[in-house]
């Protein structure tokens, strides 16, 4: 029932049954041998199938939310025995933003798989809003990211690092020829933001608002490192973290200072696991050290 339960989300999630197979690491055809089995044990289909497109019946999205919470518990249960030795073993589900990924966590995971050796790291590296739902839904245990700019009754935070944002442009655009750059010669412009759904776009965006400038034509991607490279090369100016600064030039704005908060979150309502627990300590643990430096 768990496989079978587990294909039907993913099916779901996808709205594909290639690429759940292509995630689930399974061929076509056993994907939707569980989908049928499923559908036999509950005796109603779960999709329509029409010109290639795959949705839920209505009997799949009253199954849908269930099924998650089944898991849920499954998982929840599975853990809770194997939390009974009092030791940091099973599996954790890590939500971890890409850039936290490249740039401030390699080091901690690494220390964190030699130090508890029984535990396997299941890691999803997405947007830091695709993780936040992940952590609302029970997907996850943990997501390390880019906290939100609100917070949710359901969701526990904790900061770990500031992350300072500078505006950059590339070294030969007319910007970087500027002492004492002002908003307004932003404006004049093209910008290219990180995408307007993110924490990071929308803290650009309120910036501007807040003083009733508009921005020029912005372009948009959620990858920072694109946006790092678009900049480089002279499409726009941007603004990023001081890890992506590299070879661009830094615009001196001395009376304006605009940062992230980064760190990392998880459901009140879910008890966590040992191996949780213990990497949430190792995340705390640099964060007092950071404090110390």
């Amino acid at each position: 029932m768990e496989q079978n339960l587990k294909a039907f989300i993913t099916v779901a999630e996808c709205g594909s049954f290639s690429e759940a197979a292509d995630q689930l690491y399974l061929t076509q055809s056993a994907i939707s041998k569980r989908i049928a089995q499923l559908e036999q044990q509950i005796g109603k289909k779960l999709f329509d199938r029409i010109a290639r497109q795959v949705s839920l019946t209505e009997a799949g999205s009253e199954l849908l939310p269930r099924a998650r919470r089944i898991l849920n518990e499954y998982d929840s249960a599975l853990q809770a025995i194997n939390d009974l030795s009092g030791d940091a073993s099973g599996t954790l589900r890590l939500a971890i933003s890409h850039h936290l990924g490249l740039h401030r966590l390699p080091p901690v995971l690494k220390q964190y798989s030699q130090q508890y050796p029984n535990v396997t790291l299941d890691i999803e590296f997405m947007d830091s809003e695709k993780a936040y739902e992940q952590i609302l839904h029970g997907d996850s245990e943990v997501a390390v990211i880019t906290l939100a700019l609100e917070s949710h009754h359901n969701i526990n935070s904790k900061k770990i690092w500031n992350d300072p944002l500078r505006f950059i442009c590339a070294c030969d655009h007319p910007l970087a020829e500027l002492q004492r750059p002002a908003l307004t010669n932003l404006a004049e412009y093209p910008i290219i933001l990180p995408g307007l759904n993110t924490y990071t776009g929308r803290i650009i965006q309120n910036l501007f608002q807040q003083q009733g400038i508009p921005l020029k034509a912005p372009m948009s991607t959620n990858y920072l490192e694109t946006i790092s490279t678009m900049v480089e090369i002279g499409l726009g100016w941007s603004v990023l973290p001081e890890t992506l600064v590299r070879d661009l030039h830094v615009m001196p704005f001395e009376q304006i200072s605009i940062e992230r908060e980064l760190g990392y979150i998880h459901h009140m309502k879910r008890s966590l696991s040992n191996a949780a627990v213990a990497f949430l300590e190792m995340l705390q643990k640099q964060a007092k050290s950071i404090g110390r430096d």
